[in-house]
């Protein structure tokens, strides 16, 4: 077992090789008709900007508890639409809590003044620079934009997103902003040591390198947004919007209140997500039994 195993490694790596020598595979040229957002994709180690098919059709009414998050991202977005000086964005904050869905609101409600979406997988970050390039030229406005993004120590993807966001000899399109959320304030792990690698001069206080280097990834974002875990009555609120986008019955009723309550403890969390879990739930039962 144990020979076959080395076999197939050898054979796998004697196909890397010759495939280095074959010539590159033709990209096709994008579809920028075809959708309002993309997805950067490796083919035959090339990269291509591919289209979804299937665009979340999200609205920013159906977004319930965040009403100043959206008026800040709203605002910088509509900044860069109309071709005025606008910020990268950071979204930090308790998981469920809009900060995907905020981006894709703005997305479907920008879309008809040109606005497009380029979702890139954070273990793609390296080729951001050559993503800009692709892009630059062209007229619409894109959010290139990375989803539940955080770092380990020396992951490539860092440095690369230090780099576009800012310190590279090469100046970012304009024509491009990135917007990223995150789970954590600087995007990497903080640990108790750390903490004891301050250092006093004088009166002020001097963070050690590594924290100075986890900070510099964040501080390179102009504007940070966070979110915060919602309140019972909050929830409630946004399981009442979602029941009655779902066309429930007794979207407001004590029953469907009761019932989102024990849904949310039973996952531990009040979030739009869980919300939107219950509602589907609910109005699934409900026509379910309407039909038997």
């Amino acid at each position: 077992m144990a020979d076959e195993s080395k076999l197939v490694a050898r054979a796998e790596s004697l196909v890397e090789r010759l495939e280095r020598l074959l010539p590159p595979h033709e990209v096709p040229p994008t579809d920028w008709s075809a959708s309002i957002a993309f997805r950067w994709r490796k083919r035959n180690g090339r990269g291509v900007i591919e289209p979804v098919r299937h665009v979340h059709r999200i609205a920013l009414r159906d977004l319930q508890g965040i009403d100043a998050q959206k008026e800040l991202v709203e605002q910088n977005t509509r900044q860069f639409v109309e071709g005025h000086p606008a910020n990268n964005v950071l979204l930090t904050g308790a998981r469920g809590t809009g900060k995907s869905s905020l981006i894709k609101a703005l997305l479907n409600k920008y879309a008809g003044r040109g606005l497009r979406l380029i979702e890139v997988e954070k273990h793609d970050l390296v080729d951001l620079p050559e993503i800009v390039d692709q892009i630059c030229g062209r007229s619409e406005r894109f959010l290139l934009y990375c989803d539940d993004l955080s770092f380990e120590a020396d992951e490539p993807g860092f440095k690369a997103l230090k780099v576009v966001l800012d310190g590279s000899i090469a100046a970012a399109s304009d024509n491009c902003v990135i917007y990223a959320t995150s789970n954590r304030r600087h995007l990497m792990p903080e640990y108790m040591g750390e903490n004891l690698d301050y250092r006093h001069v004088g009166e002020e206080i001097h963070p050690s390198e590594t924290s100075e280097e986890k900070i510099s990834l964040s501080e390179r974002f102009g504007l940070w947004v966070s979110f915060y875990p919602f309140d019972q009555d909050d929830y409630l609120k946004i399981v009442g919007v979602w029941l009655e986008h779902f066309k429930a019955p007794g979207a407001h009723s004590e029953a469907a209140q009761r019932a989102a309550l024990q849904w949310a403890l039973q996952r531990g969390s009040r979030s739009g997500r869980v919300a939107w879990q219950f509602a589907r739930d609910w109005a699934g039962r409900s026509r379910l039994a309407r039909h038997k």
